[in-house]
């Protein structure tokens, strides 16, 4: 069962900061080449599969889902945030945001091209993490891609290790065991991206894109 007591808390804890946390992040793929490489990537597999529908799952202010739009995909995002979702609407009042839960989409099965999950499941106790990948495959179309971002463990002894996020308890997890979780969940590890902390990142660890594909 899910533990609803912490998504609450987690939520509430996103909504007091959701101002300050849209300054914050706004521009930061302005400054981050890797992180918009990535993402460009993701994007040409999602249209050349020819459903160009993305749901920016976790969107926080939008800015992300913003920047999905401007490659070329029907980008739309969800958070649990109600703070968050409104800045978003206010910020991109022509991009679609709505309030939800990972852990149960109000999307169709099958609707979508692509799914975009940028540290939205760090927050998320790691049992529970299965369960919210299944939901990522079952609202992904035959060929589907998802990109998951996330920060990684110490090393392969440690399959998921909790860290001081500043708002809300967090988890990081080595990439080879997350890579595993989502095979067994039917998404097929493409290809992963694996970055080191720089001086100028607010990432106090490794950050690791995993790029995934549904059979």
């Amino acid at each position: 069962m899910l533990d609803d007591e912490v998504h609450r808390a987690t939520r509430t804890a996103y909504d007091a900061v959701a101002s300050t946390y849209a300054q914050m992040f706004r521009d930061t793929l302005r400054d981050s080449p890797l992180d918009r490489a990535v993402l460009g990537a993701f994007a040409d597999l999602v249209r050349a599969g020819g459903n160009g529908q993305v749901a920016d799952l976790g969107c926080g202010p939008g800015h992300i889902t913003d920047h999905l739009d401007h490659l070329g995909l029907a980008a739309f995002g969800v958070d649990a945030s109600t703070e968050m979702i409104r800045l978003a609407r206010q910020a991109y009042p022509k991009l679609r945001f709505d309030e939800g839960s990972m852990t149960a989409l109000d999307i169709a099965d099958g609707a979508l091209g692509g799914v975009l999950s940028r540290w939205s499941v760090i927050h998320t106790p790691p049992a529970e993490v299965p369960a919210i990948l299944a939901e990522f495959h079952r609202v992904l179309a035959p060929g589907g891609h998802l990109l998951i971002g996330f920060s990684a463990t110490d090393g392969p002894s440690h399959p998921t290790q909790v860290f001081d996020h500043t708002v809300a308890p967090a988890h990081r997890w080595w990439p080879d065991h997350l890579a595993d979780l989502l095979r067994r969940s039917g998404l097929d590890e493409v290809a992963r991206m694996v970055c080191e902390p720089q001086p100028t990142d607010r990432r106090q660890f490794q950050s690791v894109h995993l790029l995934a594909r549904k059979a």
